[in-house]
Protein backbone atom coordinates (compact mmCIF):
# COMPACT_ATOMS: atom_id res chain seq x y z
CA UNK A 1 0.00 0.00 0.00
CA UNK A 2 1.45 3.47 -0.86
CA UNK A 3 1.82 6.69 1.43
CA UNK A 4 -0.96 8.98 2.57
CA UNK A 5 0.22 13.13 3.09
CA UNK A 6 -2.45 14.75 4.76
CA UNK A 7 -2.85 18.93 3.37
CA UNK A 8 -4.40 21.69 5.55
CA UNK A 9 -5.32 23.36 1.90
CA UNK A 10 -5.34 27.17 2.44
CA UNK A 11 -8.06 29.42 1.11
CA UNK A 12 -7.37 30.11 -2.41
CA UNK A 13 -4.84 27.86 -3.25
CA UNK A 14 -5.76 25.37 -6.35
CA UNK A 15 -6.40 20.87 -6.25
CA UNK A 16 -3.19 20.84 -8.48
CA UNK A 17 0.58 20.67 -8.72
CA UNK A 18 0.42 22.99 -12.13
CA UNK A 19 0.78 26.92 -12.31
CA UNK A 20 -2.14 28.21 -13.16
CA UNK A 21 -0.64 31.36 -12.83
CA UNK A 22 -3.45 32.87 -10.67
CA UNK A 23 -3.74 31.12 -7.68
CA UNK A 24 -1.04 29.60 -5.45
CA UNK A 25 -0.97 25.36 -6.52
CA UNK A 26 -0.10 22.24 -3.98
CA UNK A 27 3.56 22.69 -5.70
CA UNK A 28 3.37 25.84 -3.18
CA UNK A 29 3.54 23.64 -0.30
CA UNK A 30 3.58 20.24 -1.36
CA UNK A 31 7.49 19.43 -2.42
CA UNK A 32 7.07 15.78 -2.46
CA UNK A 33 7.16 14.29 -5.93
CA UNK A 34 4.26 11.27 -7.07
CA UNK A 35 1.84 12.28 -4.92
CA UNK A 36 -1.73 13.19 -6.17
CA UNK A 37 -4.72 14.36 -4.94
CA UNK A 38 -7.19 12.01 -3.70
CA UNK A 39 -10.16 14.70 -3.99
CA UNK A 40 -10.88 17.91 -5.11
CA UNK A 41 -11.37 21.04 -2.60
CA UNK A 42 -12.94 24.28 -4.57
CA UNK A 43 -10.35 27.39 -4.48
CA UNK A 44 -12.98 28.78 -1.97
CA UNK A 45 -12.61 25.85 0.20
CA UNK A 46 -10.23 25.48 3.20
CA UNK A 47 -9.28 22.00 4.91
CA UNK A 48 -8.49 18.55 4.88
CA UNK A 49 -6.71 17.39 1.58
CA UNK A 50 -5.70 14.13 1.17
CA UNK A 51 -3.08 12.80 -1.61
CA UNK A 52 -1.32 9.28 -2.06
CA UNK A 53 1.59 8.02 -4.40
CA UNK A 54 -1.11 4.92 -4.97
CA UNK A 55 -3.27 4.99 -8.15
CA UNK A 56 -5.72 2.14 -6.84
CA UNK A 57 -5.77 3.71 -3.03
CA UNK A 58 -6.47 7.05 -5.02
CA UNK A 59 -9.32 5.04 -6.33
CA UNK A 60 -10.66 3.85 -3.44
CA UNK A 61 -10.59 7.14 -1.72
CA UNK A 62 -12.44 9.00 -4.12
CA UNK A 63 -14.84 5.90 -5.23
CA UNK A 64 -18.90 7.08 -4.07
CA UNK A 65 -19.58 3.44 -4.05
CA UNK A 66 -16.62 3.04 -0.98
CA UNK A 67 -18.66 6.00 0.70
CA UNK A 68 -16.13 7.62 3.00
CA UNK A 69 -17.61 9.77 4.62
CA UNK A 70 -16.53 13.42 4.53
CA UNK A 71 -17.30 15.81 7.68
CA UNK A 72 -17.28 19.51 6.51
CA UNK A 73 -17.32 22.68 9.27
CA UNK A 74 -19.62 24.75 7.34
CA UNK A 75 -20.51 29.07 7.98
CA UNK A 76 -23.38 29.53 6.72
CA UNK A 77 -26.18 32.86 6.75
CA UNK A 78 -28.41 32.97 9.20
CA UNK A 79 -29.59 30.72 11.55
CA UNK A 80 -30.85 27.57 10.19
CA UNK A 81 -33.80 25.74 12.19
CA UNK A 82 -35.13 22.16 12.64
CA UNK A 83 -36.93 22.65 9.16
CA UNK A 84 -33.96 23.11 7.32
CA UNK A 85 -31.51 20.96 8.94
CA UNK A 86 -34.51 18.35 8.62
CA UNK A 87 -34.35 18.58 4.70
CA UNK A 88 -30.63 18.39 4.71
CA UNK A 89 -30.94 14.97 6.91
CA UNK A 90 -33.15 13.68 4.38
CA UNK A 91 -31.48 15.30 1.18
CA UNK A 92 -31.93 17.97 -1.18
CA UNK A 93 -33.12 18.25 -4.38
CA UNK A 94 -30.53 19.75 -6.74
CA UNK A 95 -30.60 20.37 -10.20
CA UNK A 96 -27.98 17.14 -10.84
CA UNK A 97 -30.57 15.06 -8.59
CA UNK A 98 -31.44 14.63 -5.19
CA UNK A 99 -28.65 14.10 -2.51
CA UNK A 100 -27.93 11.40 -0.25
CA UNK A 101 -29.13 11.84 3.60
CA UNK A 102 -26.36 14.25 5.58
CA UNK A 103 -25.26 14.02 9.34
CA UNK A 104 -25.91 17.54 10.65
CA UNK A 105 -26.08 19.38 13.65
CA UNK A 106 -25.55 22.83 15.13
CA UNK A 107 -22.00 23.13 16.34
CA UNK A 108 -20.16 26.43 18.21
CA UNK A 109 -17.20 27.86 16.47
CA UNK A 110 -13.96 25.50 16.01
CA UNK A 111 -12.11 25.73 18.97
CA UNK A 112 -9.12 25.59 16.44
CA UNK A 113 -10.44 28.18 13.77
CA UNK A 114 -8.13 29.92 11.88
CA UNK A 115 -8.45 33.37 10.45
CA UNK A 116 -9.28 33.35 6.97
CA UNK A 117 -7.19 35.68 4.37
CA UNK A 118 -9.34 37.44 3.19
CA UNK A 119 -12.07 37.36 5.26
CA UNK A 120 -15.40 36.05 5.25
CA UNK A 121 -18.32 38.92 3.90
CA UNK A 122 -20.41 39.40 7.10
CA UNK A 123 -24.02 41.31 7.24
CA UNK A 124 -24.40 43.43 10.87
CA UNK A 125 -27.58 42.50 10.39
CA UNK A 126 -27.55 38.97 9.78
CA UNK A 127 -26.44 36.75 12.35
CA UNK A 128 -24.00 33.75 10.97
CA UNK A 129 -23.82 30.10 12.09
CA UNK A 130 -21.82 26.97 12.32
CA UNK A 131 -22.96 23.53 11.43
CA UNK A 132 -20.89 20.10 11.36
CA UNK A 133 -22.41 18.14 8.09
CA UNK A 134 -20.97 14.72 6.58
CA UNK A 135 -22.02 13.47 3.21
CA UNK A 136 -20.95 10.45 1.60
CA UNK A 137 -20.96 11.63 -1.86
CA UNK A 138 -19.40 14.29 -3.72
CA UNK A 139 -21.30 16.50 -6.26
CA UNK A 140 -19.48 19.50 -7.65
CA UNK A 141 -20.10 22.36 -5.08
CA UNK A 142 -22.02 19.97 -3.29
CA UNK A 143 -22.15 21.24 0.34
CA UNK A 144 -22.35 24.94 -1.04
CA UNK A 145 -25.34 23.63 -2.80
CA UNK A 146 -27.19 22.13 -0.33
CA UNK A 147 -27.21 25.04 2.10
CA UNK A 148 -28.17 27.58 -0.24
CA UNK A 149 -31.28 25.07 -1.11
CA UNK A 150 -32.46 25.20 2.35
CA UNK A 151 -31.79 28.90 2.56
CA UNK A 152 -28.80 29.30 4.24
CA UNK A 153 -25.73 30.16 1.77
CA UNK A 154 -22.26 29.08 2.81
CA UNK A 155 -19.93 31.70 4.09
CA UNK A 156 -17.11 29.40 4.70
CA UNK A 157 -16.14 25.67 4.40
CA UNK A 158 -13.96 23.76 5.66
CA UNK A 159 -13.54 20.26 5.51
CA UNK A 160 -12.20 18.57 8.58
CA UNK A 161 -12.27 15.21 8.09
CA UNK A 162 -12.17 12.00 5.19
CA UNK A 163 -12.64 8.63 6.77
CA UNK A 164 -10.54 8.42 9.35
CA UNK A 165 -7.99 11.01 8.93
CA UNK A 166 -8.54 14.66 9.87
CA UNK A 167 -7.29 18.32 10.46
CA UNK A 168 -6.42 17.58 13.78
CA UNK A 169 -2.73 19.12 14.88
CA UNK A 170 -2.64 20.70 10.65
CA UNK A 171 -2.17 24.18 10.71
CA UNK A 172 -3.05 26.17 7.51
CA UNK A 173 -0.36 25.47 4.55
CA UNK A 174 1.15 22.25 6.75
CA UNK A 175 0.97 18.86 5.56
CA UNK A 176 2.17 15.57 7.49
CA UNK A 177 3.17 12.07 5.40
CA UNK A 178 1.67 9.52 7.28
Amino acid sequence: MGSILLFNKPFGVICQFSRDGLHPTLADYIPVPEFYPAGRLDTDSEGLLVLTDDGPLQHRITDPKHKLPKTYWVQVEGVPDEVALGQLRRGVSLKDGVTLPADVRLMDTPLMLWPRNPPIRERLAIPTRWLELTIREGKNRQVRRMTAAVGFPTLRLIRYRIGEWTLDKLEPGQWQLL
